[in-house]
């Protein structure tokens, strides 16, 4: 796959390790409570999660199922000097990828890695859904505080 240029320079700055010339590392979080998508995290904030889940109580079962989700079900990948690295079968068979285009959708600690056909079915549409529902004056900021 492919990745853009601008989640590139996210990568690079979230690898400790890189340096001009060299590859950045990312994680490929491809777990089942994920369904039809993959979350894409530099070293940097996969570590924040790891360390997060380390911090949960020794043998609890929440540390136990948080560290199979998401530390067990997550792999280090390469990207190389053309922004590409290679997307396991695996993964590829989660999002039934066997051609065509992928979708990538920034939310702000990850990144989201769709199939296009499936993030317009399942995201595009129903935000111009729940857009269509607020007022004609809607503004989306509004939402938050302060």
């Amino acid at each position: 796959m492919s990745i853009p240029a601008d989640f590139r320079r996210v990568l690079e700055a979230g690898d400790p390790q890189w340096s001009p010339g060299q590859s950045p590392r990312m994680y490929l979080l491809y777990g089942d409570h994920l369904k039809n998508q993959l979350h894409g995290y530099t070293v940097d904030e996969f570590a924040v999660v790891v360390d997060q889940i380390n911090a949960l109580p020794r043998g609890s079962k929440d540390k136990k199922n948080l560290s199979r989700l998401i530390i067990g079900q997550s792999i280090k990948l390469d990207v190389d000097k053309d922004g590409r690295t290679v997307m396991p079968i695996r993964q590829r068979q989660k999002l039934g990828i066997t051609d065509g285009e992928l979708y990538f959708s920034g939310v702000g600690d990850h990144f989201e890695i769709w199939k296009k056909d499936t993030f317009t079915e399942e995201v595009a549409d129903d935000l111009q859904d729940w857009l269509a529902d607020q007022g004609e004056d809607f503004d989306p900021l509004s939402l938050l505080d302060g």
